[in-house]
């Protein structure tokens, strides 16, 4: 159409009719503009990095987006779902916002700005194919039942549940399961996953017609003895298990205490139908740090949130939930995991520290993909002894939220769905004068100079406090520190 155009306007100003010719030869003989952004050349590497980890034939997602004619139908989803970046519904699932706060996570899939630049370019030129020789290599994609955190030390096994094609949601306890443990062990790592009857051949259009188990809250407790804390929501002395989360690494000064002669206690599960009867249990597979090892950090015992007394009024955007703590001791963040319900669209952690307020991070929030955000070793908050650290919590019950069951109602805390809850479920380690000192001196080497700023570390910058040395005995904390 463009060729014919040309000529058109050739002739209109009256050329010969053997130039308008020669013209013709030359604009058949040009190539057509090379295509900005292609498929081979520029998608396909994001997909691999970014996507493809669910979005494969045997993969979690719906659809898989493993070649040029799995993704092509998707283009314009692909535009449209990547340029939400940290908002509900936003892919890949990675809501941290990028202009406020540490940007340094582990395991991080978000696109750049270019590459959703280029998502969106590829889509709007009609999504081409590009040349076969610059697709990378296909991903191998693992669907044998390895465990991430590699051979586990220790595997536990629930009991199996029986979850009836149609019916209400269930929760409760699902039982002990002994550990076997003659001696005291301090986990490194551990990964939940359940197992069930679900045929994957036939596949499913939600991540939920996979699961029966919704999510499992537990906790370790010797025969006789009581958790220390309750089991429910952001009170269990392991991390909780949900759809899709991944597994949990300790840090190596901070390892989890798996007792002798303990129990997993499963007394916070929560269960749902998913269309077809379902027999399911979880594994909870262990990795131990050395015989011998003994953390250098404890754990801190400070928690966000509030589950008593939230008002969340319908039919409004806009709302806020605000909870605050005192920081008693120095304290290491490790992870943020933000935990709302349905009507949760963000949060965002503060600390205060004199009158420096830090917003550290703020996160999106989409009920159907609760994350976790697991800091860079060299970018965890840092905060000193008296720091506040404010949480805030925003929701939207219009109709703009596509989440909650029904924005007319009004809400309460509780564990369902259409009721709400408000917490930060990440962990952090509570650390000595002379253990906080040595963090930031680590941090400190770090900053080439006073211009540099390091987010969530307010006392970097402080002149050293010197920290008087003590002998150690041999096996001390601080020898192994050391």
């Amino acid at each position: 159409m463009v060729k014919n155009r040309l000529l058109w306007v050739l002739g209109s100003v009256g050329l010969p009719s053997a130039m308008i010719a020669a013209s013709a030869a030359v604009i058949a003989q040009t190539p057509a503009p090379a295509a900005d952004v292609t498929f081979t050349k520029d998608i396909a590497p994001i997909l691999q990095h970014s996507c493809q980890e669910c979005h494969h034939p045997d993969g979690v997602a719906p659809m898989s987006l493993v070649t040029y004619e799995e993704a092509r139908p998707w283009a314009r989803s692909m535009k449209a779902r990547t340029a939400l970046r940290s908002q509900r519904g936003a892919m890949p699932p990675f809501f941290v916002e990028k202009n406020i706060g540490i940007q340094k996570f582990k395991h991080d899939p978000s696109l750049s700005d270019e590459e959703i630049g280029k998502v969106a370019r590829w889509a709007d030129s009609g999504a081409p194919r590009g040349n076969p020789a610059d697709m990378p290599p296909a991903k191998h994609f693992d669907t044998t039942d390895k465990w991430t955190i590699g051979e586990p030390d220790l595997i536990l096994r629930s009991k199996d549940v029986v979850v009836p094609a149609i019916g209400p949601d269930r929760w409760g306890d699902v039982g002990l399961v002994p550990t076997g443990l003659t001696e005291d062990r301090y986990a490194s790592a551990v990964e939940v996953r359940e197992v069930n009857d679900v045929p994957h051949e036939k596949g499913t259009t939600t991540v939920g017609g996979r699961y029966a188990f919704h999510h499992m809250t537990y906790t370790s407790i010797v025969e006789g003895e009581h958790a220390s804390s309750g089991a429910d929501e952001g009170g269990s002395s392991w991390p909780i298990h949900e759809v899709g989360r991944n597994a949990d690494i300790f840090p190596p000064e901070a390892g989890r205490l798996l007792a002798a002669h303990s129990s997993l206690a499963l007394s916070a599960g929560h269960l749902h139908s998913n269309g077809r009867e379902t027999k399911a249990h979880l594994e909870f597979a262990f990795k131990f740090f050395p015989k011998g090892y003994k953390p250098i950090y404890k754990r801190s015992n400070v928690r966000l949130g509030n589950g008593i007394d939230i008002d969340v009024r319908p039919n409004e955007n806009g709302q806020e939930l605000h909870s605050y703590a005192v920081l008693p001791e120095h304290t290491k963040y490790i992870t943020f995991e933000p935990h709302l319900h349905a009507p949760g669209v963000r949060m965002c952690l503060e600390a205060i520290w004199g009158h420096n307020i830090q917003t550290l991070n703020c996160v999106g929030y989409d009920h159907n993909w609760v994350k976790q955000y697991v800091y860079d070793d060299d970018a965890a908050p840092l905060l000193p002894k008296g720091t506040i650290v404010h949480l805030i919590g925003f929701l939207d019950t219009t109709a703009a939220n596509k989440n909650p069951a029904d924005p007319r109602n009004w809400a309460g805390g509780g564990r369902r769905s259409i009721a709400n809850m408000f917490i930060d479920l990440g962990y952090s380690v509570s650390l000595t004068e002379e253990q906080f000192q040595a963090e930031m001196a680590k941090r400190r080497k770090l900053l080439k100079s006073r211009n540099d700023y390091d987010i969530g570390c307010p006392l970097c910058w402080a002149p050293p406090t010197a920290v008087p040395t003590q002998s150690t005995a041999p096996g001390s904390r601080q020898e192994i520190k050391n």
